[in-house]
């Protein structure tokens, strides 16, 4: 069996734990409402009036004027949710983290030891709970698909276990938007074939949705009738690192989606350091409103974990995209060819200006990671004054969202 494990409104748990003044009211993580700033994460309170994750921040504000907005702490979300995995390996170490809130775990091997499966999925929200003070929803199901479906229905504290017997009385009265791809542009097609429920699709034959959606009708087909045979994979040692993120609802806005694109890539380039990585080669993707998926790559002339050389790539093959209407569903920033930074090649002429903007890097990486992300801005941080026309990028840090 399989858990997808999601913590509950992350960042903004996190803050509320440490800061428990903050309990009962709207918490918003992320950017600020003076400029182009995205929410990151939103408690559950703020939710009620309507803000979600990759929402700009003004938008958030409109909807809940009284929201308390705050700067995201990257370093210390990712201290917790080595914690969190700390207690999942404790259980299996068949973990497939997806992101700093959520992750697979096989637990089939695991179930003679520590019991059945629901028995671990308890244990693992007890603990985390008495240990972090923290709620993690869990869904329990015989694949990766059915168990991420299952862990987001009864949010918050879910649990949801999906009997192997039970998979198609379980998907059939769910939307078909609940299926993984069904964006805007398949929702429409969905609407006008008068499909929708999970169960109505079923009915469809895998040629009849060829027809109508390409390759992508044999994936509808197969998860309407919950099949998935991806397996749980552990991570190994790095050959990457990345960070993506599944927007709510599709962004057109080129700003707001640089906005997006300079904190994934932040993101990654405080990985690289903390792992004391350089890499040469970075890579971007993008999906688009239509489930097409494009990635590109471009090959640096040396290893670096310099934020600002990493970003001018990433945004030199944003602008490389194909001319179509830019409505994207994903946007993905990430690095390979990665090195030990001791064993990067020495140079006989040093630049001066990379050593400074890396020794800013890493100033500025303890400096947050000791008082946090408002405790420190870079210049290349201010998502709100991006120029969308030359890719150029002025002050502020707005955050990558749950």
């Amino acid at each position: 069996m399989i858990l997808h494990v999601d913590m509950d409104a992350f960042y903004a748990s996190v803050e509320e734990r440490d800061q428990p003044q903050l309990v009962g009211h709207p918490v918003i993580v992320g950017g600020t409402p003076e400029g182009r700033g995205v929410v990151a994460a939103a408690n559950y309170v703020a939710r009620t009036f309507g803000v979600h994750s990759a929402m700009p921040a003004v938008q958030a504000k409109r909807l809940c004027p009284h929201a308390i907005f705050l700067r995201p702490r990257m370093e210390h979300y990712a201290e917790v949710s080595a914690k969190i995995r700390s207690v999942f390996e404790r259980y299996t170490p068949l973990v497939e983290p997806l992101s700093l809130d959520e992750a697979f775990l096989d637990v089939t091997g695991s179930e003679s030891l520590h019991g059945p499966a629901l028995k671990i999925a308890q244990d693992i929200k007890h603990e985390i709970r008495d240990s972090l003070s923290l709620v993690a929803s869990v869904g329990v199901a015989p694949n990766k698909f059915l168990a991420k479906i299952a862990s987001d229905l009864e949010k918050p504290d879910g649990l949801v276990v999906v009997d192997p017997v039970q998979i198609q009385a379980f998907l059939d009265p769910l939307p078909v938007k609940r299926l993984w791809g069904v964006g805007k542009v398949t929702g429409k097609v969905f609407e006008q074939l008068g499909i929708q429920t999970i169960g109505q699709l079923r009915q469809l034959s895998v040629e009849r949705l060829q027809q109508h959606f390409g390759n992508s009708g044999l994936h509808f087909w197969e998860l309407a009738h919950g099949i998935d045979k991806r397996a749980v994979t552990p991570e190994q040692e790095a050959k990457s690192i990345s960070h993506e993120k599944t927007f709510t609802s599709d962004i057109e806005d080129p700003s707001l989606l640089r906005a997006w694109l300079l904190e994934l890539t932040e993101q990654v380039t405080c990985r690289l350091r903390r792992h004391d990585l350089k890499a040469k080669t970075v890579n971007l993707k993008v999906r688009y409103d239509d489930f097409h998926t494009v990635t590109r790559s471009h090959t640096l002339s040396a290893p670096t974990n310099v934020t600002e050389e990493i970003w001018k790539a990433a945004s030199m093959l944003f602008d490389r995209m194909p001319s179509r209407q830019l409505r994207l569903r994903l946007l993905g920033v990430g690095v390979s060819n990665l090195v030990q930074r001791a064993k990067a090649q020495l140079v006989l002429f040093v630049d001066a200006e990379r050593e400074r903007q890396s020794r800013l890097d890493e100033v500025a990486d303890d400096i947050k990671a000791k008082f946090g992300s408002v405790s420190l801005q870079r210049a290349s941080g201010i998502l709100h004054h991006i120029d969308p026309k030359s890719g150029t990028d002025g002050p502020n840090r707005d955050q990558y969202g749950e």
